[in-house]
């Protein structure tokens, strides 16, 4: 295996703000408690105080959520050191069909590693995964794309055929069964047996979005000892009560305090991620039918167009806050509050919900984690490097688009003496065209313009007229396009990063046992600042 570094920027439509956040820290500075550096991280773990009589409660709810997906001893160790005074590295996704996107997997290695970094500088820490049950877009979860010999190959369960509840409470349903017969199949490689075997066990029919992505993931971090969180859980609900009691009975100030940052982010240059109004508040109802938001007008709210009172949200608050359900911005927020977090795991888009939440931190819990980037990989198998090296491509060249990655092969396609031929009669018309500079130079010196023109007009048809050479050798040979093919839809599938659009088990499965523990040497702390492409060879 190579792994070859590139800045963040030079990805595929990087974002202003997470570049600011990696590369110059300064710039966004104001909107994030800490620098993204383990050294914050552990000035923020030795500081951290949290109440012991909630550690043990929530560890307690933990021990059984962890033991009824399966997760091994190691985990069950991690939750001990977490109820003996162990900081959280947090990390969390979406309960995607088949381990969902395979960046999943890398915000799970890298809160293993970043922990276990914690752990040998002297602070106890232990990886928690944040599972995102209190969704509502069932459409983000239930399909999945595996790379299978240059193919994209596509699971899909059927959308709601009801009202939208929490993906992490919906049935997976029969259809799942001829699912995991078909994802087996696709399976190659050493660990292809095992992985089929845990999706069987993972993913039947009465299992729920939520069991199944949990149970899918305590055996593949069994090793680790990845701790598991559902918060749909109504004991965890009742342990956040105060803070869900608080984003109602302070929600004029939270709201005012969201408004001006999202005009100080305005004029820093960035764009906020959750539009906050003059009516806005933190929360959802999930009282009487599908999720809708709770306004506030004057005082007065409403759940969608429903007036609901302050003191019935009060209460509601009290009594467990299982109907009320947090934004993107109160999420993390309560998440803290369970859990002593030093640091996050997030995502580029998440990175940007934290400049905005950290005046929903600094209000309700008077501290914040360090969020630190994921590590993000590109895997390059053994055939895709040998095609990029027979076009003389790097990865981000197939990042530009298919035209112009058809274009180049088509240039390199041509018959190695046809191809010299044309490199030949390329410099002989640069030689020719020079020749005329002095002399119409002399005749006039505006002619200058003309002859550049006339130079890369010539290099231009030429290159058009050997692409076409190219094109026809190929219609014979039919090679070009199953190349690029493959390569697109390893390293660009529908337009965006592998790591967003593919699922890592048949990556997995191809690379063996292994693979884990040689991702999570790549995801400390030090190697968060860039993207990394992995060669497979």
């Amino acid at each position: 295996m190579r792994c070859h570094n590139i800045p963040f920027r030079r990805l595929p439509h990087p974002s202003k703000l997470f570049l600011a956040y990696v590369e110059k820290f300064s710039r966004v500075a104001p909107f994030y408690a800490h620098p993204p550096k383990l050294p914050a991280v552990l000035r923020v773990a030795r500081k951290l105080t949290f109440p012991a009589e909630r550690r043990r409660e929530v560890a307690g709810v933990l021990r059984e959520q962890n033991a009824a997906f399966g997760s091994g001893a190691a985990t069950q160790r991690q939750l001990e050191e977490l109820e003996k005074g162990a900081v959280a590295v947090v990390t969390g996704q979406q309960v995607g069909l088949f381990s969902g996107p395979a960046y999943a997997v890398y915000k799970a290695l890298t809160a293993v590693a970043v922990a276990e970094e914690l752990t040998r500088a002297g602070v106890r820490a232990v990886p928690v995964f944040w599972l995102a049950t209190e969704d509502h877009d069932l459409d983000e979860v239930r399909a999945t794309h595996f790379f299978r010999q240059g193919h994209l190959v596509s699971f899909e369960l059927p959308g709601a055929s009801e009202a939208p509840r929490p993906v992490g409470r919906i049935a997976l349903g029969a259809e799942v069964e001829a699912l995991v017969r078909q994802a087996e199949e696709q399976l190659e490689g050493p660990e292809a047996a095992r992985l089929a075997e845990i999706l069987r066990a993972c993913y039947q029919p009465g299992e729920t979005y939520g069991s199944a992505f949990g149970k899918l993931f305590a055996r593949l971090f069994e090793e680790q000892g990845l701790i598991l969180l559902d918060p749909l859980d109504a004991r965890l609900h009742r342990i956040a009560a105060p803070i869900y009691r608080r984003a109602v009975e302070e929600s004029v100030a939270l709201r005012e305090k969201l408004v001006e940052r999202g005009r100080a982010l305005d004029r820093a240059g960035y764009a906020a991620q959750v539009k906050v109004t003059a009516r806005s508040t933190l929360l959802f109802s999930l009282a009487g039918g599908p999720r809708r938001a709770i306004t506030e007008n004057g005082g007065k709210f409403q759940a969608g167009e429903t007036p609901v009172s302050r003191e019935e949200l009060l209460q509601t608050a009290d009594g467990g806050a299982e109907t009320l359900s947090a934004n993107a911005l109160l999420r993390p927020v309560v998440q803290d509050f369970l859990l002593p977090t030093a640091a996050y795991i997030g995502g580029p888009g998440e990175i940007a919900y934290y400049a905005q939440s950290e005046v929903v931190y600094e209000h309700l819990l008077g501290r914040m984690p360090v969020i630190l980037p994921r590590a993000d990989f590109t895997l390059v198998d053994a055939k895709a490097g040998k095609l990029l090296k027979r076009y003389g491509f790097s990865v981000e060249d197939l990042w530009k688009g298919k035209q112009e990655v058809r274009g180049r092969m088509e240039l390199r396609a041509v018959p190695s003496s046809l191809a010299k031929d044309f490199a030949r009669s390329g410099k002989e018309v640069e030689r020719a065209l020079e020749r005329l500079r002095r002399p119409l130079g002399k005749l006039d010196p505006t002619l200058d313009g003309a002859l550049e023109r006339a130079r890369k007009a010539a290099k231009f048809h030429l290159e058009k007229l050997q692409r076409k050479a190219g094109r026809a050798r190929d219609t014979r040979e039919g090679v070009l396009s199953a190349h690029a093919e493959y390569l697109d839809t390893l390293l660009f599938p529908q337009k965006a990063s592998a790591a967003r659009s593919l699922s890592f088990l048949p990556f997995l499965a191809k690379w063996g046992p292994e693979a884990l523990g040689e991702l999570k040497k790549l995801s400390v702390s030090k190697k968060l600042g860039a993207h990394q492409i992995l060669f497979l060879d």
